[in-house]
Order: structure tokens, then sequence, then C-alpha cells
């Protein structure tokens, strides 16, 4: 237990926060270190169980309590008090996909009870917000830089028009579940060796809600939402996508409808961003190559590039190298918070010819025996010069 670190601390949250601190904390610190957005990093993947184990304590307000009272010990197993299940997470089941664990979508489905095992007492006769929902989108390298408006079509529940989510027909009414008395979960004493032991389970009459529907809605069949394919505008802000994940968007109240007047979920769009014929983008900065002749490295040249938005004029000094990396400032990309261009980084590769004429090879092998003199001016056109003879030949 000695390497372990604090739960509190890995979620990055302070003792005594609430139980919707703990689910958002733990949401932020699981999409951030999902396999899915760090493949191959095995760090992050440690990180990701490291957040599991501390959210499957505490979450729970049994195994919460015992781990504030009595650490680390209060949760394991092997102390006696009964807890998290060493390194299961409490029955977080996560299948399939890389190093165990589930697709990205698991992240949201674990608020619902898609993804868990157990561990999490819901107030289910309380408001509860809806699923979140995860969606990829396809956008070009140019709507990434400049931004642009999407459409996206998804099929997913949505509120009942006909019963406004309530599930009952209209006329008819809910009224308090007789079995658990509108509690939601039914509590059942049994007496052992040990002594009394309790146990709690989901009301098998009104499924958790604490309430019955005396005639269900014929719309929705008494579950308040229903199948429906709806179209959204997503705004891509412009700039976006200079890390190295994809990028996650996210639409507040687009999700799945929320139940006993819960909020609705949210939808998390991840983008999928295109390649550019030119550049490749780290950060705000663009990098390309340029290819030119053994002239223009010797004596310099000017050379018209396509920008994002406009033709440049890259200069290239005199006796450049090859490899040499140009930077044109302010050309890049701008920044999507602060609105600040990066640059474009211009790495010179020196193209050597291969198909030259026997009069090109000679006056090579003669510029090559030729004394070293003092290079002219880039630009310069003094006729008759070695140099220039080689810039007429290879132009």
């Amino acid at each position: 237990m000695a390497d372990k670190r604090d739960y509190y601390e890995v979620l990055g949250i302070q003792k005594g926060a609430s139980e919707d601190e703990i689910k958002s904390a733990f949401r932020k610190m699981a999409m951030k270190y999902h396999p899915d957005r760090n493949q191959g990093d095995k760090d992050a993947e440690e990180k990701f169980k490291e957040i599991n184990e501390a959210y499957s304590v505490l979450s729970d307000p049994d195994k919460k309590n015992k781990y504030d009272r009595f650490g680390f010990a209060g949760v394991d197993p092997n102390a006696g008090f009964g807890g998290a299940g060493g390194s299961g997470f409490g029955g977080y089941g996560f299948g399939g996909g890389a190093g165990g664990f589930g697709g990205f979508e698991d992240i949201f489905n674990m608020f619902t009870g898609g993804g868990f095992g157990g561990g999490y007492a819901a107030n289910y006769n309380g408001p509860r917000e809806g699923a979140d929902i995860q969606q990829r989108m396809n956008i070009t390298f140019d709507e990434a830089v400049f931004g642009a408006k999407k459409k996206i079509r998804l099929t997913k529940n949505v509120q009942c028009s006909d019963c406004h989510g309530s599930g009952a027909k209209n006329g008819s009414s809910k009224h308090t579940c007789p079995t658990c008395g509108g509690r939601g979960q039914v509590e059942t004493v049994q007496q052992t060796i040990l002594g009394a032991m309790r146990s709690v389970r989901t009301c098998s009459t009104c499924g958790g809600t604490g309430e019955v529907i005396d005639t269900p809605c014929p719309t929705c069949h008494g579950t308040g939402a229903v199948r429906k394919t709806v179209e959204l505008t997503v705004d891509i802000p412009a700039g976006i996508g200079g890390g190295a994940n994809s990028p996650v968007l996210t639409l507040r109240g687009q999700g799945e409808p929320g139940t006993n007047g819960g909020p609705a979920g949210d939808l998390y769009i991840v983008l999928n961003i295109g390649k550019h014929d030119t550049f490749t983008r780290k950060g705000d900065d663009l990098y390309m190559t340029l290819p030119i002749n053994f002239t223009q490295a010797a004596l310099g040249d000017e050379v018209t590039i396509k920008g994002l938005k406009e033709s440049l004029v890259c200069r290239i000094p005199a006796g450049t190298q090859p490899g040499t990396t140009l930077r044109m400032r302010g050309k890049g990309v701008k920044n999507v918070r602060s609105g600040k261009a990066g640059d474009i980084l211009i790495e010179i590769k020196v193209v050597i010819p291969t198909n030259l004429t026997e009069g090109q090879k000679d006056l090579l092998r003669s510029f090559g025996e030729a004394p070293v003199v003092e290079q002219p001016p880039a630009g310069s056109k003094k006729k008759g010069s070695w140099s220039q003879k080689v810039k007429d030949f290879f132009e």
C-alpha cells in the first residue's frame, strides 16, 4: 500500500468532496487518460487504472466511509473490512479493447450503470441525469484551421412528446410504488451465524423509480423516451486540433434525456481531422518541405509557396545548406484561444540532378576544379561567371 497515492489526490479533489464533484473529476480524468485517446502510452494506461480504482471507492458511500476512517486498509479485502475488490476496481468491467479496456464510450456509460457491476448507490427516486453520447465527425484540415458550421445526424433517445417524459398516458397518473414505498429499493435482512446481514436490491415492481404508472403512454410504452434521428448544427472553432489527441467538442444537454425531471446528458463529438497536401501541423505551427535545385541553394532565390489563404514568398539565402529550416513568422494557424498565429517552418531539400548532359557535366567538373572565390551576391547576373553558367544550365 505504501506506493499507492491517496484516492482524493488521484482525482484531484479535496477530502469531503460531494458526489457530483467526485463524478465530475472522474469524468474529466478518465477522458484525459482513456487508452483510446492514448494508444501505446503505458503511463496513461496505468493512470487510467489508478483513476478507476479511486473512483470505485469514492463513488460508493460505504467504501468511501471505510476509506475515510481506515485508509487503504478499510477497502482492502485482505484486511477484513471488505472493500474495493483489489485490482478489479469493485466490479467495474472493461471488456475488450486495448489492454482490457472498453471503448471510449465506457466513460459515459458508467454514470448510468452501463459499464459497472455495482458500487454506486444512486438515488433511484430522485432526478437523474441522462446518459452522455459520443459521436465521431470527420472534418477537413481547412475546417479545423478556419472554423466551420457542420451538420450532424444521429439517432438517440429523446423525450416523448406525448407524455412529456412522464411515461404515463394523458389523463393517467403515477402513484407511489406499494412494494418499496417510493424508495426504489427493497431491503432484506437475513440472520446468519455472524449476525444479521442486511442487503438492498432494486425494486422489481417499479424498476427502481419508486413510482408505478397506472396506464403507460402508448407512444413510449411507459419509458418516457422514444428513438429518433435528429440533426444538429456543430460550430467548429477556428484553430482547433493543435494537440496530439483528437479534439473533443461538447454539446451540453444534447445527450440522452434525464429521468424523474433530471437534466439531459451531453453529446461529445470526437473530431477526425483530415491531412493537408502540403503542411503537417504541430500545435499552431505548420511544417513543410521545399525542394530546390543546386543553383538556388548556392546563389539564393525567391520561391512562391501557397500558404493557408494566400501565396507567400519564401526568400532563400545564398549558401543555404540541405536540411536548413526557414521560418515565416505569423503565417501559421491562429490559436483557438488567444488568436495569435503560429509560424510556417520550411525544411529545405536540395535536389541533385540525375540526368545531366555532357556539357553540363564538363561545366560542373570545371566548376569543382576552380579555386574558391568570393561568391557574388544573390541575384547577381554577372555575365560569363561560372556560377551564372551553372544557373543557366539548371534553369
